[in-house]
C-alpha cells in the first residue's frame, strides 16, 4: 500500500514536471525572439494617376407639371414622360439603360400677407408631379440630340451629366503600376538620403481606389435646345491609386 501510494505520487510530480517543461518552451522561445534585433524597415506611401477618356454618360431627367388638382399634374406629368421614354428608345436607348429615379407629388400652397399681425392658414393653390428617369447613353455620338429631343418632349429638370467608363480596368492598372513606381522612388530617395541601403519588399498594400470623373452640370431648358444640338465636352476621367509598401533596409 505505502509504495503504490509514492508510485502514483511520483508518477504525478513526473507529469507536473513535463507540463511545466512544456509551457516553459514558448515561453522561452518568445524570450528568443524578442532578444533578436528588429529588421529595420521603411514605409512609404505611393501615388498613381491614370486618364480614360470616357465611353459612357449618365444623366438624371425629370418632368416637373403643375396642375389645379393631383390628377391634372399627373396626367400631364405621365404623357410627357411617356413620349420621353419613346423617343429615348427610339434613339436606340435600351430598357436596361433606363430607370425610374424618383417620383414626387407635392401639394403647393400660397402663403396670405397679414396687415394685421396674424399668421393666416396657408391656402392650397395646386400640386406638382415631378418623375425622374436616369438613362445609361452608351454612344455619346448620340448625346446632344437625345438631350434636345427630352426637351423638346417636355423635360424641364436635370440634375447633371456624369461621364463614366464601362470597363475602366485599364486605366486602374495603369494607375495601380504608377504608384508602387511611384512609393519605390519615394524610398530609394528617403533611403539615399539616409545613406543607407534599400532591401526587398516586405508588404505592399492598396490603400484606396478612386474614380475621379470630370463633372458636367447642366440646366435643362427649352429654350437652351433651340439653338441645335446641345454643345457637349466630354474631357477624360482621371483614376488614382494609392499604395502603402513596406521595404527591408540594408547596410
Amino acid at each position: 500500500m505505502f509504495y503504490g501510494t509514492l508510485g502514483r505520487r511520483t508518477g504525478a510530480s513526473l507529469v507536473a514536471l513535463s507540463l511545466a517543461l512544456a509551457a516553459a518552451m514558448p515561453m522561452a522561445a518568445r524570450a528568443e525572439d524578442s532578444a533578436k534585433p528588429r529588421e529595420a524597415t521603411i514605409v512609404v506611401t505611393g501615388e498613381g494617376r491614370a486618364e480614360m477618356a470616357p465611353d459612357m454618360a449618365l444623366i438624371d431627367l425629370g418632368v416637373v407639371k403643375d396642375a389645379k388638382t393631383a390628377r391634372e399634374a399627373l396626367d400631364a406629368n405621365n404623357k410627357a414622360m411617356a413620349d420621353i421614354l419613346a423617343a429615348l428608345k427610339e434613339a436606340g436607348i435600351e430598357d436596361r439603360d433606363l430607370q425610374t429615379s424618383g417620383f414626387m407629388i407635392n401639394p403647393q400652397y400660397q402663403y396670405p400677407q397679414s396687415s394685421t399681425g396674424e399668421n393666416p392658414p396657408p391656402v392650397l393653390i395646386g400640386f406638382q408631379v415631378t418623375n425622374t428617369v436616369t438613362l445609361r447613353v452608351r454612344d455619346l455620338s448620340k448625346l446632344g440630340e437625345i438631350l434636345d429631343k427630352a426637351v423638346t418632349l417636355g423635360a424641364n429638370q436635370g440634375n447633371g451629366i456624369r461621364f463614366v467608363n464601362d470597363k475602366p480596368d485599364a486605366a486602374v492598372s495603369a494607375a495601380r503600376k504608377k504608384a508602387v513606381e511611384n512609393a519605390m522612388a519615394k524610398a530609394k530617395e528617403l533611403t539615399d538620403a539616409a545613406g543607407v541601403g534599400l532591401g526587398r519588399v516586405l508588404e505592399i498594400s492598396e490603400t484606396t481606389y478612386r474614380a475621379e470623373p470630370m463633372p458636367m452640370m447642366r440646366a435643362m431648358a427649352k429654350d437652351y435646345a433651340e439653338g441645335g444640338a446641345v454643345p457637349l465636352a466630354t474631357g477624360e476621367n482621371s483614376y488614382s491609386v494609392t499604395v502603402n509598401v513596406t521595404f527591408a533596409l540594408g547596410n
